[in-house]
């Protein structure tokens, strides 16, 4: 018998608020997740089958690819065994990725020995990364195509049908498939993403995104409301704006009359609708402005929630990060958003333990900042060089194992203490929740989320997924709010 087609046992899925894995993370929302695409089923002829892995970016990319190539006679289907055609697209991230990634690999290889017309192919981070090893040296796949060239995928799909290998990373400086409606295959109906722009213009030391995404790029304004509107009339009720980093988003027309920042195009959002909800994600330090933070307090419908990647307490560290902040700068970003937004804005953060020569004073001063910020939630990793970064080349990866695994536990401990914190100021208090699904543990419960991206869970009664309801808070455990609707 042969083995089963869909076997994702070695996948490092650990729960958040607190993953502990063992390297850095996006520059946005990180993830250990998988999503297999689900079908389409309207009958074209040939089938393509997505796993996606990362970050928010890459599901949302996975589904601008499912629409190109739905126009071009492919249906998703959730089955490997019935594809014609299968793409992992796929993250660089961590080394645990890339490890996921060829492991999955072999696995499809196996079944495709059996079913030799199977094409595969390898979209994202990756591709630019190890197209030859993939394509040359391994011999794993078929097709390799980078985040800017998805457009290509038709012409290399028949250059594969004819018998070639094919490969496209080329990186661009205006591809923003802003005319594309993506195919919203990983939505649950009710939330959405909307990518507002590519790429990243911050060279951190220790990431890899600017070289696998290329040059920032931002989106036509225009087609971003647009698409928030065609969400609604769709009967979404939450939208999140996605970028490498949100706050440098600077769009201009053509003819060079319109100009319009992150905090103008999130008011033009906002205002689609008064009861579509927008988040948005990732916000850098160096760039999160005043403007941005009374856009939020202005309109009810923006969520008081801020994804603030920190990485380090140490301003000496933060200089080796290149992250172009230090850590008064970064404390008095968190002020004015206390100031301007409440103690009841949700803030969140990366953290990365053990970079380069970090001492131990050094890392004592990310446990003094998080004790000064109290992170409502954390993505929590310990550093991982990973090839071709900065960080590689010029610094030298000398903070033990067994040190980096230490502090790494510190960290989270304290997170975890910060979140039943943060999460206890909840109870006792009503809050507007949008229902997204039922409970993972009882469909006699459901689930959702308030404004600070707390999820919620009440039982069910008359309400149903896409309701704004109203909760009060009773319980209050570190990852979860449990509450009654009023």
């Amino acid at each position: 018998m042969s083995q089963p087609l869909i076997t994702l046992d070695f996948l490092d899925t650990p729960a958040l608020p607190t993953p502990s894995v063992e390297a850095n993370t996006h520059a946005h929302e990180p993830s250990g997740e998988v999503r297999v695409s689900p079908a389409t089923r309207t009958g074209r002829k040939r089938k393509l089958y997505i796993e996606s892995y990362g970050c928010q970016m890459n599901f949302s990319d996975s589904e601008i690819v499912s629409s190109i190539l739905f126009e071009q006679g492919f249906d998703t289907t959730e089955q490997l065994e019935g594809a014609d055609l299968v793409l992992l697209n796929t993250c660089s991230i961590r080394e645990k990725a890339e490890q996921t990634v060829r492991m999955r690999l072999a696995q499809i290889n196996g079944h495709k020995k059996r079913n030799p017309g199977l094409l595969v192919g390898v979209l994202g981070c990756m591709a630019e990364r190890l197209k030859s090893k993939f394509l040359e040296e391994e011999k794993l796949v078929d097709l390799v195509v980078g985040p800017d060239a998805y457009r290509d995928l038709p012409q290399l799909i028949q250059q594969v049908d004819s018998g070639q290998k094919a490969v496209n990373v080329l990186l661009s400086r205006e591809e923003t498939y802003a005319d594309i409606t993506p195919v919203r295959l990983n939505s649950n109906g009710i939330t959405a993403f909307i990518s507002i722009m590519r790429g990243c213009d911050n060279m951190c030391s220790f990431c890899v995104v600017p070289f696998t995404r290329g040059r920032e790029r931002s989106r036509d304004a225009h087609s971003i409301v647009q698409e928030a509107r065609d969400l609604v009339a769709q009967g979404y009720k939450e939208v999140t704006l996605l970028g490498q980093n949100v706050d440098s988003y600077k769009w201009t027309s053509e003819d060079g009359l319109e100009h319009v920042n992150f905090a103008q195009l999130l008011e033009q959002v906002a205002l689609v609708h008064p009861e579509l909800r927008v988040r948005f994600s990732t916000s850098h330090p160096k760039d999160i402005t005043d403007e941005v933070l009374h856009t939020m307090a202005r309109y009810d419908n923006i969520c008081k929630y801020i994804h603030l990647p920190a990485q380090s307490g140490n301003s000496r560290v933060l200089k080796l990060m290149n992250r172009t902040y230090d850590r008064p700068w970064y404390e008095e970003r968190v002020q004015a958003i206390r100031r301007i937004l409440g103690d009841d804005c949700g803030i969140s953060t990366d953290m990365i333990a053990g970079f380069c020569s970090e001492t131990e004073e050094e890392h004592q001063d990310t446990l003094s900042l998080m004790d000064f910020v109290r992170y409502d939630m954390a993505y929590m990793f310990f550093y991982s060089e990973r090839p071709g970064t900065l960080a590689a080349r010029k610094l030298e990866d000398d903070i033990p194992l067994e040190v980096k695994k230490r502090r790494l536990a510190e960290i989270i401990d304290l997170q975890r203490e910060h979140s039943r914190v943060r999460n206890q100021r909840a109870v006792g208090r009503v809050h507007r929740v949008l229902v997204e699904n039922f409970s993972k543990r009882s469909d006699e419960h459901l689930s959702g989320r308030n404004s600070q991206n707390q999820v919620v869970i009440f039982p069910k009664k008359h309400y149903k997924k896409g309701d704004y309801v109203d909760v009060l808070v009773h319980e209050a455990t570190t990852n979860t709010l449990l509450g009654e609707a009023i």
